[in-house]
């Protein structure tokens, strides 16, 4: 039988009673499953939902009640969140203003023994949020670092595109100017993978249009926007019928552009 079906070797038998008389169900099933119930010295990189509340986890949840701290790139968020849930936890901030020195924090209070998780505001941490720092600090050091995995927008964007998935680039958040774009996308012109990005609300049109001046209006592209939010859209086709799509559409949230290789046809 798979070890994370045993019972977790640190929870002994008054606790246990403790936990089942408190939480009946909860227990039992962290009993019969032990990667729900965090362990001492463990970092945990934990995914939360980008929009939709039922995404997450039940080893998510479970992860998140159980650890000694909370590290999240805003208190206000993830601590509006965790009462949604029922769950009461200290918080600290680790966000890109402070992670250089928090990670290493974080880092030494692991290393003392506590079980703590990174979260971002929304999806997998370290995916252009603030995670990487606090995990490197942590393989530095030979601390156990622990994915509990769930959604991203980057996968699930991907996965309901129709664009090739063989293989990918992913490369963020593009710089703001104009011409450092351009010069991206003339780089890339012939590369053999989907390219995989973010993109703000205020530049969503712009880089489609750039797409178009120099990539060609029939090359496919998709254009996501509140993906599981209540207006998700997918705007999927050759970069010219995309652009006049877009000029009709809502073009606030949060967007995740794609841009299939030049061979490809939808």
């Amino acid at each position: 039988m798979p070890d994370f079906f045993a019972p977790p070797r640190s929870l002994g038998l008054p606790s246990a009673i403790g936990a089942i008389l408190r939480n009946p169900k909860s227990a039992i099933r962290n009993l019969e499953n032990a990667s729900l119930t965090p362990l001492p010295g463990h970092l945990y990189v934990v995914a939360t939902p980008i929009g939709n509340l039922a995404d997450l986890t039940d080893r998510a949840r479970a992860i998140l009640a159980g650890v000694d701290l909370v590290a999240c790139e805003d208190t206000r968020t993830t601590g509006a969140l965790l009462t949604r849930l029922g769950i009461h936890k200290p918080l600290t901030p680790y966000h890109e203003h402070n992670e250089t020195d928090a990670a290493v924090v974080l880092a030494d209070q692991i290393a003392a023994g506590k079980s703590i998780a990174v979260v971002s505001d929304a999806g997998t941490p370290a995916l252009s949020d603030p995670g990487f720092r606090i995990v490197r600090a942590c393989r530095r050091r030979g601390l156990p670092v622990v994915p509990v995995p769930g959604p991203s927008a980057l996968t699930a964007v991907l996965s309901a595109s129709g664009l090739p998935s063989n293989g990918f680039l992913y490369v963020g958040f593009l710089p703001p100017k104009s011409a450092a774009r351009i010069t991206f996308f003339e780089k890339h012109r012939n590369f053999d993978y989907t390219i995989a990005l973010f993109e703000s609300c205020h530049r969503i049109e712009k880089a489609v249009d750039e797409i178009v001046s120099t990539l060609g209006d029939a090359r496919v592209i998709c254009v996501a926007k509140e993906v599981t939010k209540l207006h998700e859209a997918f705007f999927v086709g050759p970069a010219g019928e995309v652009q006049a799509r877009l000029l009709k559409a809502s073009l606030k949230g949060e967007f995740v552009l794609l841009i299939a290789p030049a061979d490809f046809v939808l």
